[in-house]
């Protein structure tokens, strides 16, 4: 998606981002994750540095802070996972994320497709073994939202999930949620028939189905609920929602109306699947 246009008379202090985090709810002690575009805030004085500060006086020295610091993406030649180096392989989500990274403070989750970076008291704990234990079936690969890596640890923690300038169509969590949604339909169904399942599933480079879902569409449902809480840095829009409210009311949205999000070659792997389920 492209960022909110930017105001550029407009000039941003640290000050105003930390108002503006306090006014979504961010407090003292919180993890916070953020999304971010740089341009859409206007001219922000100290540049990537002063919201990435902001953010940790938001939080304090109890606090943490992280960015989603994703390293491959599509290109032509494509990217080689085995180029891959946790230490020096740049973030292409954006100037406040690489500047993130860079920052002698930071420590990154080793992860090509999905890592995060974070800095704070718990920086280590969320960062740590991403895809060591608990492998998922994912398009992005099982390691991506394993059960140990830092996406599983966001939600675990309830860490307050912003986005500054952009809207929920980057939504990270929203491919965790993909990711808990087969794993429940596969749970539900008999042993020695899931790997069949798994195997139609959309996958790291080999064709099949997976719950894609319109994400700037389930932010909409997310606010229209309640759940998420606004404000301005500049001329940009601050959204911030509880990521364990996040996830959960998507998995609900997900479960109750798969009609409405879905489309038909996933609807038929999930109908097959749950016709087995309790068989």
């Amino acid at each position: 998606m492209k960022p909110e246009p930017a105001d550029k008379r407009v000039k941003v202090y640290l000050r105003d981002v930390v108002r503006a985090a306090r006014e979504v709810g961010v407090q003292p002690g919180d993890t916070v994750m953020f999304h971010s575009s740089l341009s859409s805030m206007g001219w922000v004085v100290g540049g990537p540095n002063t919201v990435i500060d902001a953010f940790l006086e938001a939080v304090g020295p109890e606090g943490t802070v992280a960015v989603p610091t994703l390293w491959w993406h599509p290109t032509d030649p494509p990217l080689n996972l085995a180029d891959w180096d946790v230490h020096t392989s740049p973030s292409y989500v954006g100037l406040i994320t690489e500047t993130f990274r860079k920052r002698p403070d930071s420590v990154r989750s080793d992860n090509p497709t999905h890592s995060v970076s974070a800095i704070g008291r718990r920086a280590h704990e969320l960062t740590r073994d991403h895809g060591r234990a608990g492998l998922r079936p994912c398009v992005f690969g099982d390691t991506a939202f394993a059960r140990e890596s830092p996406w599983q640890r966001l939600y675990d923690w309830d860490a307050a999930y912003c986005f500054i300038g952009v809207d929920f169509s980057v939504n990270t969590m929203g491919h965790f949620a993909e990711t808990l949604f087969v794993e429940r339909v596969l749970e539900a169904c008999p042993p020695d028939r899931r790997p069949a399942l798994e195997a139609r599933l959309r996958r790291w480079e080999k064709p099949g189905v997976w719950p894609s879902h319109d994400f700037r569409a389930m932010g909409e449902r997310l606010a229209a609920l309640g759940l998420v809480r606004f404000s301005r840095i500049g001329s940009a829009t601050l959204r911030c929602i509880r990521a364990r409210a996040m996830v959960d009311n998507i998995l609900a949205a997900l479960e109750a109306e798969p009609d409405a999000w879905f489309d038909p070659e996933f609807l038929a792997w999930l109908k097959d699947a749950q016709g087995l389920a309790g068989k």
